[in-house]
């Protein structure tokens, strides 16, 4: 029998008698070098821009597969990736639907990265399977709908949502979008080999019901061979479209509904937010991703369905896994969950959450970035020198200063972006750009969105 290694030794297990001792060590370097990097950015994202990032980056690596190993690689890497990071728990780190994730859930991921259980086979992840069967049914019960499936988040749940509608249907399929849907979409037609989209407008950033009937009447077909994909927060400026109207249409045209709630579907957990997703439960299928309003680490995306018979595509036989005679003995069969095979078990992150917080808790995250967003568009509304686009519908915030050319208003995203400053995305809406603020962190306080809008002011050339 062989000697493990000395506890200090890089190639000691995660798991087993000994991992926590191994890990206990190493978790102390982890935090220590994840506090350094922080101190030594100094801000929201790394300053120089691409080129002195990457040099910095190339500077801590140094040669990727050394002949012999360097005992302080992990102490160094953690600090390069925390130095260049853009941090989501800085406030002025507001561009992109990146959350900060919760400490609680932050710490059920490493059980999983030591565990390692793979979701392919109930003999790699006996508990974890049931955990993830009663995780998903929950999180689908709360969106009105029967059971859901995990995915890696919004883009895999859409690709498996048009997969399923395909199925369904039987061959003919024809995906019907606003203009407004998720890049996602379309993308996942062209994957799967359906026909071009028809792609209905949105004017005011949401889809038109008008130009939705008349695109149903003119394409007509046998009921099911169209499947209308709405949206319950855009990416650009988290608006919904008008859900129970696009579903009372779908109903009279017996097309199929699939609803993209990467964005919204945290609302759910809000009962003062909630209602703005009324219509979600006459879905066929919905798109939900708690790496958003829901403070995960990535991934954490789901796809729900109304009928679970829909899922019944997804199965696969392969006697290693799945085989025949195991599954009548009461063998969980785990093929049928997911168009994956090896996958971790990423429910036990939102498990803990759902189970430390409860629907209070995540409810009152969800209201208090929502008050920062309307906070965030008072200052911006009352400022002369900025143009508000619109009242946030959940935490997104479009501005722009006034006056500026779209050339001027990208500059100034630039300009921060390099110096490290601030994130800010773009938008653009009416055939303008706008400055994206999307507000995440329930820690902003008002200092803090004062403190970003006087950057950008100061940022901005006169």
């Amino acid at each position: 029998m062989s000697t493990p290694p000395p506890p200090e030794h890089p190639a000691r297990l995660a798991s087993g008698p000994d991992g926590p001792h191994a890990l206990r060590p190493l978790l102390d370097t982890v935090l220590d070098a994840l506090d350094s990097g922080r101190r030594a950015r100094g801000g929201p994202l790394p300053a120089g821009g691409p080129e002195a990032v990457a040099a910095r980056v190339r500077d801590a690596v140094g040669e990727v597969l050394p002949e012999h190993g360097d005992p302080d690689a992990l102490r160094g890497l953690v600090h390069a990736l925390a130095e260049g990071a853009a941090d989501p728990a800085d406030p002025l780190c507001a561009a992109h639907l990146h959350c900060p994730p919760l400490a609680v859930a932050t710490a059920a991921d490493l059980a999983v990265s030591a565990l390692n259980p793979s979701l392919d086979s109930w003999d790699q992840a006996p508990a974890a399977s049931e955990l993830e069967a009663l995780v998903t049914r929950t999180l689908a019960h709360e969106a009105g709908l029967a059971d859901s499936v995990v995915t890696t988040g919004g883009t895999e749940s859409n690709q498996l949502a048009l997969l399923l509608a395909r199925e369904s249907c039987g061959g003919g399929l024809r995906l019907v979008c606003g203009a407004n849907a998720h890049h996602s979409l379309p993308r996942a037609a062209w994957l799967l080999g359906l026909p071009e989209p028809v792609v209905v407008p949105a004017p005011s950033g949401t889809l038109d019901p008008a130009a939705l009937h008349s695109a149903l009447t003119d394409l007509g077909g046998p009921r099911g061979s169209l499947l209308v994909a709405a949206t319950a927060g855009t990416t650009d400026a988290g608006l919904i479209d008008p859900l129970p109207e696009i579903a009372g249409l779908c109903a009279a045209h017996g097309a199929r509904l699939h609803i993209d709630a990467a964005h919204g579907g945290g609302l759910l957990f809000s009962e003062r937010h909630r209602d703005k997703l009324t219509g979600l439960e006459a879905a066929h299928t919905v798109t939900l991703d708690l790496h958003k309003l829901g403070w995960q680490p990535v991934a954490a995306g789901l796809l729900a369905v109304r009928h679970p018979r829909d899922l019944a595509a997804l199965h696969q036989r392969a006697d290693y896994l799945n085989a025949g005679d195991d599954t009548e003995a009461g063998l969980p069969d785990l093929l049928g969950r997911s168009l994956r095979t090896t996958r971790r078990p990423d429910v036990l992150k939102i498990a803990v959450t759902l189970k430390a917080l409860g629907r209070r808790g995540l409810g009152a995250l969800v209201d208090q970035v929502c008050a920062r967003a309307r906070e965030f568009a008072d200052l911006i509304h009352d400022h002369p020198g900025f143009e508000l686009h619109d009242r946030p519908t959940i935490s997104t915030v479009l501005f722009r200063p006034a006056g500026a050319t779209d050339d001027a208003v990208a500059a100034v995203r630039r300009r921060l972006l390099t110096e490290g400053r601030a994130v800010l995305g773009r938008a653009r809406l009416d055939d303008r750009l706008w400055l994206k603020a999307t507000l995440l962190n329930p820690d902003t306080r008002t200092e803090d969105l004062a403190a970003l809008l006087k950057l950008v002011e100061g940022s901005t050339p006169r």
